[in-house]
């Protein structure tokens, strides 16, 4: 044990023929539709329904559609890394993969257990915006549910469980169970639904537009506009998702770059044109306490039917953000177990449905137990700063491996290495020293755990089982 290298990595060609091994391979039924599919579904959700009036309320201002454009920047510069990754390692994991491959075992622990967290917290986080929406639809057709089960302890008074964020957690891990292919479909449905639904929104809103609402244009100056770009970041999350499925797609060379590009373009465009409209339809002070800006737009000036279809839009689009969220999470818990970092039965395949259904049912009931009885905000504070933390691995193993493998064979290759890749570096690390401290010392904690963890149990796994296998062979 005194010689083993924290350090090593694994070749290529090892990841590779890994996704090979029956008992332990993921069925092939993506194509490059469900993967751009996949990647709206995660991004667009709670973001856009939710974010981009707190947001402009409390830090960009009318400036919001700059925000986003920064956001999505550093969004562009990570994503260009990831597809060069996603296309070259077709592998189930993401970042946790690339890292990996790229900078060694320690690392790719690092950032294995950051990406669990990453999911796990955004999962827990969107469940609960999910019943806030729901419980509000409730209440238009006259059904009230009682606080008792609608909200965390200590959030309101009388409050014991959240129990529609557990239901849908539960509801969207029994679909992940049955399979990727009836996941997708379903996903594929609600995308179109709430796309259906923005442009509903753009629609109806430009005609609403006063230029007079977006003065003063940067009323929280330039530190506002880039504290609303750290917290709007929180929309951009789950292109990076599209990655962690590539075991799963008929022709990743291709088709990944497609789709992990593809998503965030359409994304950005709706988010730029959805800031501007939203700013220019209402003066952004009256956002202040509003949970709901699209909808509560569009009631302002009067169109109450496109209200409620917005409201219908963004419980469809959280739903999908729910389910890519949370089919992500599995399949980084299914890579590391493989590696031997986890438990095995997180990467137990079901010989029926072809998917991780223990891990699944394991992870499901986790977020649900959270989104259950923990408050949103504590659930969120810790998603930014995880995906940027990802972000910044992943940029970095790009650099990495073109200078130690340049040779190795590149499906798409990410431009201007190593300007862009650094480029992203600086724009995540800035948007993490952007968020409130305290969320760094969380961050900071989860990660020194994840550090006793490995020494204390995956480092001596992996060990144990090269050791069967020397004595096998």
């Amino acid at each position: 044990m005194g010689n083993y290298n924290i350090f090593q990595t694994k070749s290529v060609e090892q990841l590779l023929s890994e996704t090979q091994k029956g008992e332990n391979s993921l069925k092939k039924v993506l194509g490059p539709w469900d993967l751009v599919s996949l990647g709206i579904g995660a991004i667009i959700g709670t973001g856009i329904f939710v974010l981009t009036g707190i947001a402009a309320a409390n830090y960009s201002g009318p400036a919001l559609v700059i925000s986003f454009i920064i956001s999505g920047l550093a969004c562009a510069f990570a994503a260009l890394c990831y597809a060069e990754f996603a296309s070259t390692i077709p592998v189930a994991g993401s970042a946790y993969t690339y890292g990996y491959a790229a900078l060694g075992e320690i690392w790719a622990w690092i950032i294995g257990w950051d990406l669990i967290l990453e999911y796990m917290v955004v999962v827990t986080t969107v469940a609960i915006g999910w019943s806030g929406y729901a419980c509000k639809l409730l209440e238009t057709i006259g059904i009230y549910l009682p606080t008792a089960i609608t909200a965390a302890p200590g959030t309101a008074s009388g409050a014991f469980i959240n129990l529609p964020a557990v239901l849908i957690i539960l509801l969207v891990t029994g679909l992940l169970c049955v399979g990727i292919r009836q996941s997708a479909w379903v996903n594929n449905v609600i995308v179109l639904i709430k796309i259906a639904v923005v442009l509903l929104f753009i629609a109806l809103g430009f005609s609403h537009v006063n230029p007079q609402n977006w003065t003063p244009f940067m009323p929280f100056g330039w530190n506002g506009v880039m504290t609303g770009a750290a917290v709007v970041f929180f929309a951009y999350i789950g292109f990076d998702a599209v990655s962690t499925a590539a075991e799963e797609v008929k022709n990743p060379q291709k088709d990944l770059p497609f789709g992990i590009i593809g998503s965030l373009v359409v994304c950005t465009v709706l988010y730029i044109i959805v800031s501007a409209i939203l700013t220019g339809m209402v003066p952004y002070m009256q956002f202040k306490e509003v949970s709901a800006p699209v909808a509560f737009a569009l009631a302002k000036v009067g169109v109450n039917w496109g209200s409620a279809a917005v409201a219908v839009g963004a419980i469809c689009g959280i739903t999908s953000v729910l389910l890519v969220m949370a089919l992500g999470q599995t399949r980084v818990l299914f890579a590391m177990s493989r590696d031997g970092l986890l438990p095995k039965v997180f990467s137990d395949v079901n010989s029926k449905y072809g998917t991780p259904v223990k891990a699944t049912l394991i992870a499901g009931s986790i977020c649900a137990i959270l989104a259950g009885f923990t408050p949103i905000n504590i659930a969120a504070e810790l998603a930014n700063i995880g995906t940027l933390a990802a972000f910044v691995v992943v940029s970095a193993s790009v650099i990495w491996l073109r200078k130690t493998k340049p040779d190795l064979p590149r499906a798409f290759s990410c431009p201007l290495v190593p300007f862009l890749p650094v480029l992203s570096i600086i724009f995540c690390l800035y948007l993490v020293f952007s968020l409130p401290i305290i969320t760094q010392i969380r961050f900071l904690i989860w990660l020194i755990i994840g550090i006793f963890i490995y020494f204390k149990y995956s480092k001596k796994n992996i060990l144990l089982q090269e050791q069967q296998k020397d004595n096998y062979l």
